[in-house]
């Protein structure tokens, strides 16, 4: 039950996170951004597309970077283009669908690199095709790879955070996480899950503050909802319909400065909110002839397919 305190304690808390919110508003962004340098930052899914872009974006900010992937020829290369510009980075396999080899590694880095100060969720796959014809090993690989390597690589970085007080987790989610779309039902169902987990662990990591469990207030979450990206996988316009593409270099930019500024939720392009918007409020039949004028294909037309995030 509550008392007249907890009473008091929502309504000056909820006064303080709507005051700073509003303050925010008249403050520059570049007044906003906190200082990476040195910083030693891990982007899984790091050999190519946005997960290499990530890694160029942080050591244009003196970052030190950390990439995990399963393509050594990729590694490689983006360890070889971030030395040209002067970066400080290091590669390693890791199979993130491997719990196991997820701590293995989390361990090896943190004895030969440092503690991870940033963590960015970045590797991810997709299926293109109807649902119930897609395999069950494809919808199982999704949820391993989009979803429970998320939640694997913050359990092995998230205590040496906490005890440190010192941390930023960056998941990226994508626009499918927010509202669900047809021909990658799975790919929607796994970038949902993105986003409830990076809320709900924001908001358990604020309860254990709140309750003096520890001392991890300099800890912060992102969760990046991005529209289709151009990468090395399946072409993005092809099934985009009449929605923007974005290059992975766009999307990483942004996503280091939302990183800087300590945003929770992040949506590229921004104006997507006001579709989201409308998303809750219009009948469920209304989106059905939205997407009929999005998609240029018949659904019926695809067999699933697979590809790199």
């Amino acid at each position: 039950m509550w008392n007249v305190r907890n009473v008091l304690e929502f309504i000056i808390f909820g006064l303080i996170g709507i005051v700073k919110s509003i303050v925010k508003l008249f403050i520059p962004m570049k007044y906003q951004m906190k200082n990476i340098s040195g910083e030693i930052a891990l982007v899984t899914g790091g050999a190519g597309g946005l997960g290499r872009a990530l890694a160029l974006s942080l050591v244009k900010h003196n970052a030190i970077v950390v990439i995990w992937d399963i393509d050594q020829k990729g590694i490689d290369e983006t360890l070889k283009l971030i030395k040209a510009v002067g970066g400080t980075c290091y590669g390693y396999i890791c199979d993130v669908r491997n719990r196991e080899d997820i701590y293995k590694t989390a361990k090896l880095v943190q004895a030969e690199v440092g503690q991870i100060n940033i963590l960015i969720n970045n590797a991810g796959v997709i299926n293109i095709g109807i649902f119930w014809k897609t395999s069950d090993d494809l919808l199982s690989r999704v949820m391993e790879v989009n979803i429970m390597s998320q939640m694997w690589t913050v359990k092995a970085f998230l205590p040496a955070m906490i005890k440190s007080n010192k941390g930023h987790i960056v998941n990226i989610s994508s626009l499918g996480g927010l509202m669900g779309c047809p021909v990658i039902v799975d790919y929607c169902s796994s970038k949902y899950a993105v986003v409830g987990f990076s809320e709900a662990l924001q908001m358990e990591l604020d309860v254990c503050i709140l309750l003096n469990l520890f001392h991890g207030y300099n800890i912060c979450t992102t969760v990046v909802c991005p529209v289709f990206i151009h990468s090395t996988g399946i072409p993005a316009a092809k099934y985009s319909g009449i929605l923007p593409t974005l290059s992975p270099q766009e999307v990483a930019e942004r996503t280091i400065t939302s990183l800087r500024c300590n945003t929770e939720l992040v949506l590229l392009p921004s104006y997507m909110q006001f579709p989201l918007f409308f998303k809750r409020l219009l009948p469920r039949y209304f989106f059905f002839w939205v997407f009929r004028m999005l998609f240029k294909h018949d659904p019926s037309e695809f067999e699933p397919i697979e590809s790199c995030g």
